[in-house]
């Protein structure tokens, strides 16, 4: 079982359910519509999709500014299960590769609805850079979508669990989750 208290997150692709988001933005702000959330099948989008290099950076470049038009939703279960974890432990630690938090900070504010004051949201700019922070706050299990970032969190001794994906399907020896429902049925909530 996962102790909750020595368990953080990722958020895109795990809390967030961003990959659906970036769909959207394709939709609306480029006129793209033949891309299926399915195509995804890589981490790098420019190696599984063929579309311009521009509209990739400018699709990315939107959803880290929070510029679109599209509602960016849920993974669905995450909020119940951050928020009852919240209420175990007193606190959430999600550590995202974003730059920085950006608009994610009060989107998550709103999805924790009244436990926001236990989240803490680490942007470490880069994919790498997530174990250290890991290992700083104590945590021995990380919620991630994103092999090579488990890969890594194995080798720094963290438990990596794999939030299901398309773009994740490789093998791997690691646990993997399909859905929050999963991941709370593992969770030794007291």
């Amino acid at each position: 079982m996962i102790d909750p208290a020595a368990l953080a997150f990722d958020i895109d692709g795990v809390i967030a359910d961003t990959m659906h988001l970036f769909l959207d933005i394709l939709r609306d702000h480029y006129d793209v519509h033949t891309v299926r959330y399915e195509d995804i099948t890589c981490y790098r989008l420019d190696h599984c999709l063929d579309l311009d290099e521009a509209v990739l950076e400018g699709a990315v470049a939107r959803i880290l500014d929070g510029g679109y038009r599209a509602t960016l939703k849920p993974v669905p279960g995450a909020g119940r299960v951050l928020r009852r974890i919240a209420e175990t432990t007193g606190r959430i630690l999600m550590v995202t590769a974003r730059p920085e938090p950006g608009p994610i900070t009060s989107w998550m504010n709103q999805l924790l609805d009244g436990q926001h004051h236990r989240a803490r949201i680490v942007a470490t700019g880069s994919f790498e850079a997530k174990t250290d922070v890991l290992l700083e706050n104590d945590i021995k299990w990380f919620v991630e979508d994103r092999l090579d970032t488990c890969h890594l969190l194995k080798a720094a001794g963290i438990t990596p669990i794999v939030f299901r994906q398309p773009w994740n399907q490789d093998a791997h020896d690691y646990l993997q989750v399909e859905s929050w429902p999963e991941l709370a049925q593992r969770i030794a909530f007291p």
